[in-house]
C-alpha cells in the first residue's frame, strides 16, 4: 500500500472517530471534538503536502 492510500485510510478513520465523538459530545465546541478536528485538520494537510510533493517530483 502506498503512502497516499495509507493516508486515505488514516483520513476515513479519523473522520469516522470525529463523527463518533460529535455524535457523543453533542457539542461542537467540545474539547475532545476540537482535539479530534484538528486531528483530522493534520492528517488532511499531511494528505495535502504528499500530493505536492509527487506532482513536483514528476
Amino acid at each position: 500500500m502506498n503512502k497516499l492510500n495509507q493516508l486515505e485510510e488514516l483520513i476515513s478513520e479519523v473522520r469516522e472517530h470525529l463523527y463518533e465523538v460529535i455524535n457523543e459530545k453533542g457539542d461542537l465546541l467540545n474539547p475532545e471534538v476540537v482535539a479530534a478536528s484538528k486531528m483530522l485538520d493534520s492528517v488532511l494537510n499531511t494528505y495535502s503536502e504528499v500530493i505536492k510533493q509527487d506532482k513536483t517530483e514528476v
